[in-house]
């Protein structure tokens, strides 16, 4: 399936994605927040600028968007077009070079999905609480 959109229009659409404080993040920090845990966001110093990170704890956490980062992708890679399967490549390579990084640096690495995060927030916000505590 070719791409529908020139170069230019692809361009503006792009730009117009979110990079942070999205919907999904901010759901999450919220949760986090209430459940009394503080942490930072967007660490500029660490690879891949974590979402939320808790210093103390060296716990990083990346709230990934299922179609940007390539939830179960093998599955669904061939009803999208070359750009995006090549997109979506370099996006999980990217993920996977920082968490590798990450943790040569002592750090733990939890990523959480968006389809996860829709369809139990609660679960997601223990899976932090116990790499934190």
């Amino acid at each position: 399936m070719p791409d529908n959109l020139t170069p230019d229009q692809r361009k503006r659409c792009m730009s117009s994605v979110r990079t942070k404080d999205t919907d999904i993040e901010v759901r999450v920090r919220s949760a986090l927040h209430r459940h009394g845990l503080r942490f930072r966001k967007h660490v500029q110093d660490l690879p891949g600028r974590p979402d939320i990170v808790f210093p103390r704890a060296r716990v990083a956490v990346f709230v990934d968007g299922d179609f940007w980062h390539g939830r179960d992708f093998d599955n669904w890679r061939d009803s999208v077009s070359s750009f995006w399967q090549k997109k979506i490549d370099i996006n999980r390579a990217r993920d996977e070079r920082n968490c590798l990084e990450l943790e040569s640096r002592g750090w733990r690495v939890l990523r959480l999905w968006q389809h996860d995060i829709e369809n139990d927030l609660d679960a997601c916000v223990e899976h932090v609480r116990v790499l934190v505590a």
